[in-house]
């Protein structure tokens, strides 16, 4: 179950801080509405490489598409356009 707090609570934060885990993050409300995640600084490390891998898939995908609608070149055609005159 999520750990769900008022923003208000951070007065006491020691207290919040105690309550957060790998796994379990803290979740600060303001007014009423989700505004603030704490997590575990391993936790947001992991969260960062998932960042990073996701934005490496698209990029993937991009050259992947781009193939697919332009065409693909050969190695030799690649070092050939390379090749400094």
């Amino acid at each position: 179950m999520p750990n769900i707090k008022p923003v208000s609570e951070l007065r006491n934060y020691g207290d919040i801080l105690r309550d957060v885990a790998v796994g379990q993050p803290v979740f600060l409300t303001k007014n009423g509405h989700g505004r603030y995640a704490i997590m575990d600084m391993e936790e947001y490390h992991q969260y960062e490489k998932l960042l990073a891998m996701q934005k490496l898939m698209e990029e993937l995908e991009k050259g992947r598409r781009s193939g697919e609608e332009r065409g693909c070149f050969t190695l030799e055609e690649i070092e050939k356009e390379l090749e400094i005159e």
